[in-house]
């Protein structure tokens, strides 16, 4: 049976990892946060999974189980609280992913890594179209900054043979449920999820035909686990950054989408307020990338926004059904 190691498991994206993971009986996971990780509601082999407290820096060693085969790692603090916290954001996004790569490397030689990067790596300039994976890296934001970093270590930690890791560059997620997160790109979910729910969200620019490069929850799960599959060889050792697949949405898609889903009178609960000092940021984000390298290794890439609001209301539903 695989043994896996998720890092971040509290979070969204490793809870949905985590559940994807635990409906097949052949996997064994070891779960670590900073607080204790639930295992998801609805998992279908929950007794496969065992929850671990800990601080990455402090006690990386001791969290690693024997016979490890894959580490995902999806630990982090997301990009408004980075770059409002400088020494937090470097403590955790990059000294303790470096002290958890270090101890991988001495406690399971050759261990399989999943990083979890971000599209942040990238900034101005840039191309107008086909940004990938080839494309000079100049972040704009500390995140950014961080996840190259740490996709550094990757490269040189795959290249000596220390690990076989895959540092994924994960579009902006949407729709994610619960509350909104510290993330700048939080009003993209909010969009949807706020209205949805009867509360108001406030979208930080007046311009419906600005557009991001997301992807569905569904989806970027899918490609996790593809990733976790890949060979060694898939990538050159010192080259190991994928662009996970998005698609190009645009604030009226997202309107629209609602109007859809939710009905017309949701509308009046997006509240369109520009923001000055985020105008800068949100528009220097990429938003056209070319999707050929992860198509090449079996990922894929979602098409329809409406698609993904049907898909999050799915979700929503199924979990109130295991909660009544």
């Amino acid at each position: 049976m695989p043994r896996i190691l998720i890092t971040g498991a509290a979070g969204f994206i490793g809870q949905i990892v985590t559940k994807a993971l635990l409906d097949d009986e052949s996997h064994e996971l070891t779960l670590v946060d900073v607080i204790e990780p639930p295992i998801p509601r609805g998992s279908k082999y929950p007794e496969n999974a065992k929850s671990v407290k800990a601080n990455l820096i402090e006690s990386s060693v001791s969290i690693i189980p024997d016979k490890l085969d894959t580490a995902v790692l999806l630990h982090g603090v997301m990009s408004s609280a980075a770059e409002a916290d400088l020494e937090l954001g470097y403590r955790v996004n990059v000294d303790a992913t470096r002290a958890l790569l270090l101890n991988l490397a001495k406690k399971a030689p050759g261990v399989r890594v999943i990083y979890a990067s971000s599209e942040a790596v990238y900034g101005t300039p840039l191309p107008q179209n086909g940004v990938s994976e080839i494309t000079n890296c100049t972040p704009e934001m500390t995140y950014g900054c961080q996840k190259l970093i740490c996709e550094t270590f990757i490269n040189d930690f795959t290249r000596r043979g220390m690990i076989n890791g895959f540092s994924l560059r994960f579009p902006t997620i949407s729709i994610r449920p619960g509350k909104p997160s510290p993330a700048v790109s939080a009003f993209l979910s909010g969009i949807i999820r706020e209205p949805l729910n009867g509360l108001e969200c406030r979208v930080p620019l007046k311009d419906r035909a600005w557009r991001h490069w997301m992807c569905s929850p569904k989806t970027l799960v899918h490609n996790v686990i593809v990733a976790m599959k890949l060979p060694r060889d898939a990538l050159a050792p010192h080259r190991r950054a994928v662009n996970v697949l998005g698609f190009a949405v645009t604030v009226q898609d997202m309107m629209d989408a609602l109007e859809q889903v939710g009905g017309k009178d949701k509308l009046a609960l997006v509240k369109e307020e520009p923001v000055p000092e985020m105008q800068s940021l949100l528009y220097s984000w990429a938003d056209d990338f070319d999707n050929s390298l992860g198509l090449s290794l079996g990922m894929k890439q979602d098409t329809s926004f409406l698609q993904s609001c049907q898909d999050y209301i799915e979700t929503m539903s199924e979990e109130v059904s295991v909660t009544s």
